[in-house]
């Protein structure tokens, strides 16, 4: 019958005083007392039935068994080191891959890539986009971007960059300009609207922050994905609705327009990262996020 190893941090505490022919300097090391070492160690000699040190003089010395166990245990806690270190090493040197949705990475984040990459070379990001719904769990995928609302769940280091904020868009190129780009908002109950069937709910919601009847709504061509809603918007065909932050190079370059402004909702853009590969390079990711958002 093969017996178990014995108890791992009696073997780190033999292991270390065994190697710096000293208790007192194995705590120092280990970052504990010098008798929380001589127990561990006794709890080791239990475990085998052995003696590892004995007295000579003011100190002790190792035993044949506890020579054995010393060279054995130090290979191998060698090895464990340099393992972790080429593991490290390697975390640091491999790509940074980011899940985003399409319509924000297309429409957000590729016109700042370049930005980043000269600002945050060590990240070596590599992005993975999808329109459909994003797992931030999925393997492969060190972290992921996107909006969503409180509270965040607890495996998850949630790093929240800005407040969602949603408003009716179109372009100056839409038959209907003219007249609504002065109206009130309650003139889009009469406009048959672009929408998209991921997010049904954000024209209802605008509509209450308005004070509006959600129920008077007219609905009018309807778009699968975020990113074509808007192209149709900017290509002149109709009022859609977006988040603040998806359109505002639109809004700056006069492609788009937004009459009535924008509402914060309960949602949150935040970079998701699972905590159980938390990886330094998010923080600086969230920081640079944080900053090109605020500007």
């Amino acid at each position: 019958m093969i017996q178990d190893l014995p108890p791992l941090n009696a073997l780190r505490a033999f292991e270390a005083a065994a190697r710096l022919e000293s208790v007192s300097r194995a705590a120092e090391q280990l970052h504990v007392t010098h008798g929380a070492v001589s127990r561990q160690i006794r709890v080791l000699e239990e475990h085998l039935g052995l003696a590892l040190f004995v007295k000579e003089g003011r100190g002790l010395k190792l035993t044949d068994a506890g020579v054995r166990l010393r060279d054995a245990s130090g290979e191998v806690f060698e090895r464990l080191r340099t393992v972790c270190s080429e593991l490290q090493q390697g975390q640091a040197e491999a790509p940074f891959v980011l899940g985003c949705p399409g319509s924000l990475l297309a429409r957000w984040f590729i016109p700042r890539l370049d930005r980043l990459n000269r600002e945050l070379p060590e990240l070596r990001l590599q992005l993975s986009a999808s329109e459909g719904e994003l797992d931030p769990r999925r393997a492969g995928v060190d972290a992921t971007l996107l909006f969503a609302e409180p509270p965040w769940p607890a495996d998850m280091q949630v790093f929240e960059l800005a407040a969602e904020r949603i408003g009716p868009v179109m372009s100056p190129r839409y038959g209907h300009y003219a007249q609504l780009h002065r109206a009130s908002p309650a003139a889009l109950l009469d406009e048959p609207l672009l929408h998209t069937v991921s997010r049904p709910q954000a024209w209802p919601n605008w509509a209450v922050s308005q004070k509006l009847d959600a129920g008077a709504l007219r609905l009018g061509q309807g778009f699968e994905h975020l990113y074509y809603l808007l192209e149709a918007a900017a290509a002149g065909l109709g009022v859609a609705i977006a988040p603040q932050q998806l359109v505002a190079d639109d809004l700056v370059g006069g492609r788009l327009v937004a009459p009535w402004g924008f509402v914060e909702t309960a949602a949150r853009l935040a970079l998701w990262v699972p905590a159980r590969r938390l990886d330094k390079r998010a923080q600086a990711l969230a920081d640079w996020l944080r900053r090109e958002l605020g500007g």
